[in-house]
Formats: structure tokens, C-alpha cells, sequence
């Protein structure tokens, strides 16, 4: 593993840094705290200009390389993108960096992945042999918020034109410095649906005097599968969820409505029309076989995130030079999850990258932590603090060879 010495030689600092952002959660577009501490670094590291308040609470630093352009060329950038937010969860574990903030953490390695973009602009800040400039993006509100979507309609790449961007997630499950990525699907879109039956309510014991909307949803749900089995393309992995049915007041009542709800999780757009358009033919037509109506909503939330692929295969090539070949996924397993970053991915090529976090016994922890395996959105998580130098590294170098 190839660490710069002037990257380990600035850990210590940034570790403390991330474990005090820990302590100190924020939520979404909250992160006010964060922001400043963010900007306070940056500017001590010398950075040629930071901008604060992008998206509401976003971040951005730019270090000039010390090389001229070619000959009737513009200056070239490269942005590195981190988040900044935590999650509503009460944290279990009982280290001395644990939240501070009853009901907020960072269940999801956010505080890491800020430390990590912090170090590589300290480093970078160091070493300025290169030409063109480097974009440190540090985006608010991942976490349901659309953050990255905020900072695009605030202007963020009409101010920092970036030729390409990059963002890393760490990735329990995953060797301890290990990357993965794909050159194509890393994450699917998140949608939500809401659909309200109405039938006529009636005595149970009289069920032909009213319209059930209960029975009239569990034929929705068996038809709704029907999209995923027989309307998307085998090879298309997709998910069509039922995860809420709410109805009645009473036992012996038909009621008059029924509420349902759900997800559909998707790699491509293509799949993603599909499944929406016939939702909402099924809701249309169905329903009115049985003498009821159908209001139906669907709301898209995250695009799928789709890399890049000559951005992913030249990401894994800068991360073999880090680790090694065989610490590289070239082909690793996408997840149904979702990420914002794939609003940015739909502006600019770029590569969305896992770093392993380490196996699900959380060995990078002291004993005392709390229950439950160290995966992502649990409230005994932590960040693995081995993969700053790491991700620091990956980051610098990535940038050098990108503006080379």
C-alpha cells in the first residue's frame, strides 16, 4: 500500500477532526457547525478560494495546480465530492466521540468521508505539481434531502466547470481499504408511491352492501408484481414494494378507504418508466372491476447512480496504484440503496467508488460499542479511521493523474 508520507504525517489532526464531527451531528441542510469547521480548514490550508453556503449549507474549496495550462487551453478541473449530514438515529455506542445529540448520528460514515476529502485538500494544498485545478465538494443533505440536486440548481458546476467528479462511500462488508466500483449501475433510483382506494364501507357481516378496499389492494399488490415478472426485462433488477396498508377502525367494519404505500427501486431509467406507467394503468383499470376508485402517486426520489465507464476504469486504475490489483473490485456487486451523487453523475461523467469499511464484526472497534454489526444506518456503527490515509491518497492521486 503506497501512503505518501506527507499524508501520514497529517492524520493524527484529521482524525481528531473526525471524531469531533461525529460527536457533533447534524441533519439535513443543518449542517451549519460542519460547514464552518469545513471552511475553517480549508482556508488555513491555503486554499485559493473557499464558498460557503451552496445548496443552503454546502462547501467548496479549490486548489490551483502551480503548472500553467497547455497553449490555448482553459484551466481543467476535477471535482472530489463529500457529505456532510447524519442521520435521525439515537447512537448505541459509548466511546468518548459518540453523539452528543440524543436522536442524531452518524450512522453512515458522513464524518468519514469528510475528514478523508479534508486530508487530501491539506496534502494537496502541499503539493501543487500539477495543472489545472481541484473542486473539494462538500455537499449537504445526502440523506433525503437531495444535497447534491441543491448545490447543481445553486450554480455549483456553471461556477467550477469540472471536466469530471468523483465521490467515495465507505462500504462495510468490504476488505479494509479495498475499493469497489462498476462501469456502469453502482446504486438504484429511490421512488416512493402512495395509492388511496376507495370503496363503500359496510357492516363485516355485510360485506355485499359495501365495496372492500382491502381486498381490492391485495389484487393490486399480486398485479403490481406482474410488472416486475412479466413487463421489465429479465436482466433489469428491480424492486416493487407494498410496505404500507392502511385501512379501518374496527373489526367488524368494511372501511370506506385504504391507504397503500411503498418503494420501487430501479438501475435504469427505462425500467423505472416502465414500472410507473403501469402502476399507474393498473391503478386506473383495476379498481373500477370492483366498483372503486384509485388516486395514485408517485414521487421520484434519486435517480439510479450510473458511473461512467472510462471515469470508473481510470479510478480503478489510481486505486490499484494505492492498494494493489488484488484490492480492487472492478465489477463489484451494485446495491438497491440510493445516492444523490447520481444527480451530479447526471451533469458530468465521473465514478461513485466503495471503500471497505472492514467484515460486520466492527474490529476496528472497541469492545463496549453497543449491539448490532457495524453496517451502514445502524446505531452501532463507526467509521473505520484506517481509511483516512487511504482515501486521502486515492484522492490526491486520482487528482494528479486527472490533470496530467
Amino acid at each position: 500500500m503506497k501512503i505518501p508520507e506527507a499524508i501520514s504525517g497529517i492524520i493524527g489532526p484529521i482524525r481528531a477532526i473526525r471524531r469531533d464531527i461525529h460527536a457533533h451531528p447534524e441533519l439535513k441542510f443543518e449542517e451549519h457547525r460542519t460547514a464552518q469547521l469545513v471552511a475553517a480548514e480549508l482556508e488555513a490550508y491555503g486554499c485559493d478560494q473557499v464558498v460557503t453556503g451552496l445548496g443552503k449549507t454546502g462547501v467548496i474549496g479549490v486548489i490551483h495546480g502551480s503548472r500553467p495550462p497547455a497553449p490555448g487551453q482553459s484551466r481543467t478541473m476535477i471535482g472530489l465530492r463529500a457529505d456532510m449530514d447524519a442521520l435521525p438515529i439515537t447512537e448505541l455506542n459509548r466511546f468518548e466521540h459518540q453523539s452528543q445529540y440524543p436522536g442524531r448520528m452518524h450512522a453512515c460514515g458522513h464524518d468519514g468521508h469528510t475528514a478523508t476529502l479534508l486530508a487530501a485538500a491539506k496534502a494537496i494544498a502541499l503539493d501543487r505539481d500539477f495543472a489545472g485545478s481541484v473542486v473539494f465538494i462538500f455537499q449537504p443533505a445526502e440523506e433525503g434531502g437531495g444535497g447534491a440536486k441543491a448545490m447543481i440548481e445553486d450554480g455549483l458546476f456553471e461556477r467550477f466547470p469540472c471536466g469530471a467528479v468523483f465521490a467515495i462511500h465507505n462500504w462495510p462488508g468490504l476488505r479494509v481499504g479495498e475499493f469497489g466500483l462498476n462501469p456502469g449501475p453502482m446504486m438504484a433510483s429511490s421512488n416512493e408511491f402512495e395509492i388511496t382506494l376507495r370503496g363503500k364501507g359496510a357492516h363485516a357481516a355485510m360485506p355485499h352492501l359495501g365495496v372492500d378496499p382491502v381486498l381490492i389492494a391485495s389484487h393490486l399488490i399480486q398485479a403490481f408484481q406482474s410488472l416486475v415478472s412479466r413487463e421489465t426485462k429479465p436482466i433489469d433488477a428491480t424492486v416493487l414494494s407494498v410496505t404500507q396498508i392502511n385501512a379501518g377502525e374496527a373489526t367488524n367494519v368494511i372501511p370506506d378507504h385504504c391507504v397503500m404505500k411503498g418503494t420501487v427501486r430501479t438501475f435504469s431509467l427505462d425500467a423505472l418508466d416502465t414500472l410507473e406507467s403501469g402502476m399507474r394503468r393498473i391503478c386506473n383499470q383495476l379498481p373500477g372491476a370492483f366498483n372503486a376508485q384509485a388516486e395514485f402517486l408517485f414521487n421520484r426520489n434519486y435517480p439510479p447512480t450510473i458511473n461512467h465507464s472510462r471515469e470508473a476504469m481510470f479510478a480503478a486504475d489510481v486505486a490499484a496504484e494505492i492498494v494493489g490489483e488484488s484490492m480492487v473490485q472492478r465489477n463489484v456487486e451494485p446495491t438497491m440503496g440510493a445516492e444523490d451523487f447520481a444527480y451530479m453523475l447526471l451533469e458530468k461523467p465521473g465514478a461513485y467508488i466503495f471503500l471497505g469499511n472492514g467484515d460486520a464484526g466492527g474490529l476496528h472497534r472497541s469492545q463496549g460499542h453497543g449491539l448490532g454489526p457495524c453496517t451502514l444506518h445502524n446505531p452501532s456503527y463507526d467509521f473505520n479511521d484506517d481509511l483516512i490515509p487511504i482515501g486521502a491518497a486515492f484522492w490526491q492521486l486520482l487528482a494528479k493523474r486527472f490533470l496530467t
